[in-house]
């Protein structure tokens, strides 16, 4: 941790790294989080808080110019963790905590550990520790509206303060107060940073800003963010509007636009990504449609939209989980019309469906659930933990001390992915005699090539699996629109594939990237990145991998979010333009918190579980904005809801 998060990054203060080397960080966490207390990334704690990304804990210290002999406060004790780092240097570490489960906890940490120089008290962190002062450092792991005059008031003459300061609650910049002087100081800004809220008389107030702050925004003349994106939003109608496709005609001459969703369950964003992709292929000659779907499935769609000849003993597509991914009323009446909009032209000139999950991750996880559960059920159970968590900013500390693998895991890998191996086999020999199918010879020597290393990582999850399966997507792009010569592509996948993962929490913190990332880096200008989200309604998931799909309600955005800001325009539907520069753009490029739902969804855990930080105008080129929303309709077998038959290509 300390080689790779922190010195690398540039910490040297060789008081700061020998303090981080000395101090078990596993000490500071829930037992079920242990396996995860040095990965590059802030922790849940109790009441709702966090512990600190190691490398923030690290250059907050070394900004204070902490040393032997100095008397140290941290305002926002938490789990105790940079306190405890903090006493390995100081002589004397004082720190204030809000919450008194969160002081007991700390407390008893710190004894057992033996850091007897360290105190800590319940109070209000804003006004600091008067009875102890001066202090040659001050460290604040909150942020707060403005700099407490307290705090300033108990720095000793030369003493450092180190504090988050921002308008909003979740947005600062870490800013570093030395007292030069009984009256003067000299400040320096350290870039900006997200923490938790100060709260406290000199802070926020406990249930956020309220209506005090926003007055004082509006006092000021500087225009709200809800009243700037309503002032940039353009309307939409309703999805099946044929107006509604009209406005995204500015993506016309772009050689990639990218549809995203922010679930894999929400009916109005295929019908919203169906509209424009219509207009787009009517209009504008689009002739691709890549999905985020197993590439052998789609193809079967494919040959159905093509009116290509469908070959004997061929099994339904999207049979396995999640079967409504695409087995739905919303695909269906797409996949129909591109039928009927293919009759009779040529083979070039019509549109096809593409899968870009070529590796059939489900099917995979789909082998390996099926095996463990035969040989090893409890680590069967370990497994639909954690594909159920295949989203790269997963914190719910459940879910990971469930997932914690066993033995008994491990000794089942060569099983598994010759099994894998077995089924791709499979696959690749319906694709060879398939006379009119697309994937060549070269591409399947790539795909065995790579198979191997692909289901290994696969098989244990985690940063390396995703960022090979989204150089697996694009590569798999790149070689269909090499195969259709100058074609033009519309991309369906989920939000977290095609947001830029640069200007995500998946690159800032742990390094990965994604397909809208590689799409920008070789298409440039000619890729188009466009999000989708809501505020509230209904969504079609699964509380737990594998398990059966439920009409879930979904929970209000989160009050710090993007979402809330667009419900807060009290606009129903919208198209907003992010490649502009001005105001707005700047406004909204402050990181916050963006929601994530895939196939599963576990809204009493949602904030730990489907959230992360973005900056929506760095991630996307645009954003549609959908204020409420309902699940999509799954086709039964048989004969779904809506009375349209499940027939070719969903069935027999």
């Amino acid at each position: 941790m300390v080689e790779s998060q922190i010195a690398r990054r540039g910490i040297d203060d060789r008081y700061v790294l020998a303090a981080m080397r000395t101090v078990p960080r596993e000490n500071f966490v829930a037992p079920a989080l242990g396996e995860f207390a040095y990965a590059d990334t802030a922790l849940p704690i109790e009441e709702s808080q966090t512990i600190s990304q190691p490398y923030i804990v690290a250059l907050m210290i070394e900004a204070a110019q902490v040393r032997p002999g100095d008397r140290v406060l941290e305002v926002g004790a938490g789990s105790g963790y940079a306190a405890a780092v903090l006493s390995q240097i100081a002589d004397a570490v004082y720190a204030v905590e809000r919450h008194p489960a969160l002081v007991d906890a700390a407390r008893q940490r710190c004894a057992q550990l033996g850091y007897d120089n360290v105190e800590i008290r319940v109070g209000d962190g804003t006004l600091g520790w008067p009875e102890v002062a001066p202090f040659q450092a001050i460290l604040v792991a909150a942020g707060g509206p403005e700099v407490p005059p307290a705090l300033k008031d108990q720095l000793a003459i030369g003493g450092r303060l180190v504090i988050p300061v921002g308008e909003e609650e979740r947005n600062q910049e870490l800013l570093k107060i030395t007292r030069t002087a009984e009256t003067a100081f000299a400040e320096e800004n350290l870039g900006s940073v997200r923490f938790v809220p100060l709260v406290g008389k000199d802070g926020w107030p406990e249930h956020g800003r309220g209506a005090e702050s926003s007055g004082r925004a509006r006092r000021s003349g500087t225009p709200d963010l809800p009243h700037l994106i309503a002032g940039a939003a353009e309307a939409l109608p309703n999805c099946d509007d044929p107006a509604f496709g009209r406005l995204f005609a500015r993506f016309a001459e772009q050689r990639v636009v990218l549809l995203g969703e922010a679930s894999h369950g929400t009916s109005e964003f295929y019908r919203a990504r169906a509209a424009i992709s219509r207009h787009l292929i009517e209009q504008h000659g689009f002739t691709i449609l890549a999905v985020e779907a197993d590439w052998p499935d789609a193809a079967v769609i494919d040959r159905y939209v093509r009116h290509l000849p469908r070959p004997a003993g061929l099994d339904r597509p999207f049979q396995r989980f999640p079967a409504w991914m695409w087995r739905n009323v919303e695909v269906l009446e797409l996949v129909e019309w591109m039928r009927s909009y293919n009759r009779g032209k040529p083979a070039q000139a019509q549109v096809g469906f593409y899968g870009l999950d070529m590796y059939n991750m489900r099917g995979s996880i789909a082998a390996v659930l099926g095996y463990l559960d035969k040989v090893d059920p409890e680590a069967a159970r370990a497994a639909r933990e954690r594909y159920g968590c295949l989203t790269p900013w997963q914190k719910e500390p459940s879910t990971h001390g469930r997932a914690v693998l066993s033995a008994g895991y491990h000794t089942c890998e060569e099983a598994v992915v010759a099994q894998c191996q077995e089924l791709l086999k499979r696959q690749l020999e319906y694709a060879a005699n398939d006379a009119g199918g697309f994937l060549d010879a070269a591409q399947n020597a790539r795909l065995v090539a790579a198979a191997e290393r692909y289901y290994r990582v696969m098989y244990y999850g985690g940063a390396q699996a995703w960022n090979l399966r989204d150089r697996h997507m694009f590569a798999t792009l790149c070689h269909v629109l090499e195969a259709r010569g100058g074609d033009k592509a519309l991309v369906w996948v989920h939000n977290s594939h095609i947001g830029d993962a640069r200007h995500t929490e998946m690159g800032w913190v742990r390094d990965e990237l994604n397909l809208g990332q590689l799409c920008r880096e070789r298409f440039g200008a000619d890729a188009a990145l466009i999000g989708l989200g809501t505020h509230s309604g209904t969504v079609a998931a699964a509380s737990d991998w594998d398990g059966p799909m439920q009409v879930q309600t979904l929970r209000p955005s989160h009050p710090d979010s993007y979402e809330c800001l667009c419900h807060a325009t009290a606009l129903p539907r919208f198209l907003l333009d992010l490649k502009p520069d001005g105001m707005l753009r700047r406004r909204l490029a402050q990181p916050r918190l963006e929601r994530f739902i895939g196939v599963v969804y576990r809204p009493e855990t949602e904030f730990a579980s489907h959230y992360a930080e973005a900056s929506l105008p760095q991630q996307f080129d645009a954003y549609v904005w959908l204020d409420e929303t309902t699940a999509l309709t799954p086709l039964a077998r048989g004969n779904d809801a809506a009375g349209l038959a499940d027939t070719y290509p969903f069935g027999h």
